[in-house]
């Protein structure tokens, strides 16, 4: 399912406009960047938690001519599905 279809489902569950329905979404997935942006977590009781991590430099290897390069350091976002989540879906 695309982004915009999960709009108009929205839109027309909830019987509200399908740019209404676009602000709120876009809202809720902008709060979740500023919560990781600094380094908190959010946790959406049974649906799941969100959180960042942070990677530490490292050294890899370019696959097509197997140099040795250097990775840097970085903060990844992460997603761990809450028990209830995972039982719904199976």
């Amino acid at each position: 399912m695309k982004k915009d279809d999960f709009i108009t489902n929205i839109a027309e569950k909830h019987d509200i406009t399908k740019k209404k329905a676009k602000e709120v979404f876009d809202g809720i997935f902008e709060e979740i960047r500023e919560v990781l942006d600094k380094d908190d977590k959010l946790t959406v009781r049974n649906f799941g938690t969100f959180k960042t991590s942070h990677r530490s430099a490292r050294k890899g290897r370019n696959p097509q001519t197997g140099e040795e390069i250097q990775i840097p350091a970085r903060k990844v976002a992460k997603f761990k599905a809450s028990n209830s989540l995972k039982d719904y879906l199976n």
